[in-house]
């Protein structure tokens, strides 16, 4: 037997397997109470720690390296990764051809601001997300534009910020085509179209008390509007909507946020260079008498600056990506020691009835998509191999087993301070008028609190524990 598939054997057995995400939340909490906050690339440090103080406990060194090098390299790792620098230029370039900038004068105009803006800002992130099936492409898209359009026009930064992911985390959770959806339902060997139809009522319910959450909060935080009425945009800026509207067509069509981010990046440079918003590549030298020696074309050593939307669009996503790999290490560690096989056992063990069944998967879920940072493997892992067999043995109907697995992993996902969507989000805001840190969003991701109190009051007077048992029955004898 490799490596590849043998267990990682820790000292103290399978439950030090999590040892890598004790220690990095531990230190997490730690610096966040001793500075008060801690910005991205500072959770490298209690990352890349974790991974050292686990190596310790492994008895196979050799074999813990394997794990660790197969996490960071594994496809669930690229493909974020990939996206992020995609979406990371494609965001870019939105920004600096001023497109905020005209948005925001439009709106201002039109007499919207503040808390309104917000609102608007959450139902066109939920509407994006539910028909790309993107969250992470809906927080890059709305990061870049609305964000700064809504700082300009008076609007709470974190609640801004907290809409935009809350509208991603509804995509992910209602949208056909979201990985989540087709995982939910695939482990519980139901059809999508039937699932959506009937989490639609989930989904609807959160997204009320959002917009309600958001009316609330935003009244009482009074944004600096006085800029509005000076607010001065160039309108050809709004020709940069072309290319963001063709952006999200080729998403829906496409499903693929890579082929849409790269063809989105490629027609917003040409569009904006046409217009004359900007240069697309701009290498810009320190200083005059450089540029003067680089025309003269002296053989002496000379700086240069790399600058440019390319080059700052593909830095400003370095450090979710480090993070990223580093917890794809973690994650990857904590499978091959059968961390996760042991909490599915331990916490299978509860399960006494059709309620606690509910309450054990929805916390199984909970658990594993938070440490991870991700919520379709969390799926995966929790989806055919336990919920499954637990929903059959209570008699639970599959749509609702899926509907728990795909409304659970959309929580914490999206608003615990270390995980990729909350780290991405401040990526795009470091550089804006209003830059953020994780704590300071985490409070403001109310999807991710409307849904968790939606679901766990559905489990607690049964809503839809027994929906769509006929369906389903009809789907297991054709099978």
């Amino acid at each position: 037997m490799s490596n590849e598939t043998k267990k990682l054997e820790f000292y103290g057995g399978e439950w030090v397997s999590f040892l890598p995400f004790v220690v990095f939340l531990v230190m997490i909490i730690l610096t966040t109470f001793h500075f008060g906050s801690i910005s991205d690339g500072a959770l490298w440090i209690p990352a890349f720690t974790a991974l050292v103080v686990a190596f310790f406990f492994a008895k196979d060194k050799s074999q813990y390296s394997n794990a660790l090098i197969n996490g960071m390299a594994s496809k669930e790792a690229i493909i974020p990764v990939v996206c992020w620098i995609f979406a990371g230029v494609f965001s870019r370039i939105l920004r600096t051809s001023g497109l905020a900038d005209g948005i925001a004068g439009v709106a201002a105009s039109m007499g919207i601001q503040g808390t309104f803006f917000i609102v608007i800002s959450f139902l066109a992130s939920a509407v994006f997300a539910t028909a790309s099936g993107t969250g992470f492409g809906t927080i890059a898209a709305g990061m870049g534009v609305l964000y700064p359009a809504g700082i300009a026009l008076g609007a709470h930064p974190a609640l801004l910020a907290g809409a935009i992911i809350s509208g991603g985390a509804f995509g992910d959770n209602l949208a056909p085509v979201s990985d989540t959806t087709i995982c939910s339902a695939t482990s519980q060997g139901v059809d999508v179209p039937g699932v959506v139809k009937s989490r639609l009522k989930y989904a609807i319910t959160s997204g009320i008390i959002v917009i309600i959450g958001i009316i609330i909060i935003g009244s009482g935080y009074k944004g600096d509007i006085s800029a509005m009425e000076s607010i001065s945009y160039n309108p050809k800026t709004l020709f940069m909507l072309i290319p963001v509207a063709l952006t999200i067509w080729i998403a829906v069509k496409s499903g693929d946020i890579i082929i849409a981010t790269t063809v989105g990046s490629v027609l917003a440079g040409g569009t904006a260079v046409l217009f004359g918003l900007m240069d697309f590549i701009q290498i810009d030298p320190a200083a005059d008498v450089v540029k003067e020696a680089l025309i003269r074309v002296s053989g002496a050593g000379l700086d240069r600056t790399v600058d440019g939307v390319i080059y700052t669009g593909i830095n400003s996503m370095m450090q979710v990506v480090v993070l990223a790999l580093l917890l794809f290490g973690s994650i990857e560690i904590m499978r091959a020691g059968h961390g996760d096989v042991k909490l599915l056992n331990a916490l299978g063990k509860i399960a006494k009835s059709p309620r606690s069944a509910e309450f054990v998967i929805s916390f199984m879920i909970i658990i594993l998509s938070a440490l991870m940072g991700l919520n379709a493997p969390a799926i995966l892992a929790v989806g055919a191999s336990f919920a499954r067999p637990l929903g059959e043995k209570h008699g639970i109907s599959p749509y609702r087993i899926a509907n728990l697995l795909d409304a659970q992993s959309n929580t914490f996902v999206y608003a615990l301070p270390w995980t990729p969507a909350i780290i991405y989000t401040i990526s795009f805001a470091k550089d804006s008028a209003a830059p953020l840190t994780a704590v300071e969003v985490t409070p403001y991701v109310l999807y991710s609190y409307a849904m968790l109190a939606v679901m766990f009051i559905s489990i607690i007077f049964g809503i839809g524990r027994y929906d769509n048992m006929k369906q389903a029955k009809k789907i297991s004898e054709k099978a």
